[in-house]
C-alpha cells in the first residue's frame, strides 16, 4: 500500500506515503491536463504502482473528494477568495 493518512483537522484523504502528496491532487492533475500514467509518473517522480492505487483509490472515493473540494472552497470564500474559472495563461 502506497498511500497513507495524513494528520489534518478535517481532510480524511489518504497521500502518497512521505510526501504532502494528496492522492487528489494527482488524479485532478491527471484529469485536468490529459495525462497519462507514464505522464503522471514522470511528472511526480513516482513508480507506476502508485499512480495505479491514486486512480483507484481516488475513483473509489470520489464522494469524499468532492466533500472536501466543496469544504475547501466554501474556506476559501469565507476568506474573501474569490473562486472562478481558471484561465490559460498566455
Amino acid at each position: 500500500m502506497y498511500l497513507t493518512e495524513h494528520a489534518h483537522p478535517w481532510k480524511k484523504q489518504l497521500y502518497v506515503k512521505g510526501r504532502k502528496l494528496p492522492a487528489a491532487a494527482v488524479w485532478i492533475e491527471m484529469a485536468v491536463n490529459n495525462l497519462s500514467v507514464e505522464d503522471a509518473m514522470d511528472n511526480w517522480d513516482l513508480p507506476r504502482e502508485v499512480i495505479l492505487e491514486v486512480l483507484q483509490y481516488c475513483e473509489a472515493n470520489k464522494t469524499l473528494l468532492e466533500m472536501e473540494a466543496a469544504e475547501e472552497g466554501r474556506l476559501l470564500q469565507e476568506k474573501g477568495v474569490t473562486l472562478g474559472r481558471p484561465t490559460a495563461c498566455r
